[in-house]
Order: structure tokens, then sequence, then C-alpha cells
């Protein structure tokens, strides 16, 4: 697969585990996506991730591939961190 699908996956992956994770309880460790927040959950994450991949466009455009890697790098443990958030999140049934 190629580097530029992963780091797009990876930001969907981020994307999707924070909102589930905001909507069980977690909270945004971001100063910056933070503030984002302040127009909605969804509409902050939204944007961040709209910055992301118009700064990975770039490094693409300008041929720094090895940048993407290592933001992909970056992102594969941002998603672990936040599947490890969401299993450590207390359970509550009914």
């Amino acid at each position: 697969m190629g580097l530029t699908k992963v780091f797009v996956y990876l930001q969907l992956l981020d994307l999707l585990t924070t909102l589930i994770g905001l909507r069980l309880g977690a909270v945004e460790a971001s100063p910056f996506v933070r503030l984002l927040m302040h127009a909605g959950p969804a509409v902050g994450l939204t944007v961040s991730k709209i910055l992301a991949l118009a700064l990975g466009a770039f490094c693409v455009y300008t041929r720094r591939l090895g940048l993407i890697r290592l933001a992909s790098y970056w992102y594969g443990g941002l998603v672990a961190w936040n599947l490890a958030v969401l299993l450590a999140l207390p359970v509550h049934v009914g």
C-alpha cells in the first residue's frame, strides 16, 4: 500500500477513535485541537484532520516523503494510544 494512502487511513482512524473516545468520556489532550473543538468536537477534529491532510499534501508535492513516513509512524502510535484509552475507560452498561 502506498505511503500516502497509509497516511490518509491513519488520519481517518485517528478521527474515528478520537470521536468515539470523546463520546465515551475521554478528553482531547492536544491544546490546539481543544481550541478548534469550541465549534463542536466533530467540527474541531475535522478541521484538524483537514489541516493535517493539507500539510501531508504539501509534503508530497515538495517530495518530502520521509516526513510523511515519520508522521505516519506518529499517527500510528496515536491511534494505538487512542485504542488503549478506549480499552481503559470504565464500562457503563444500561
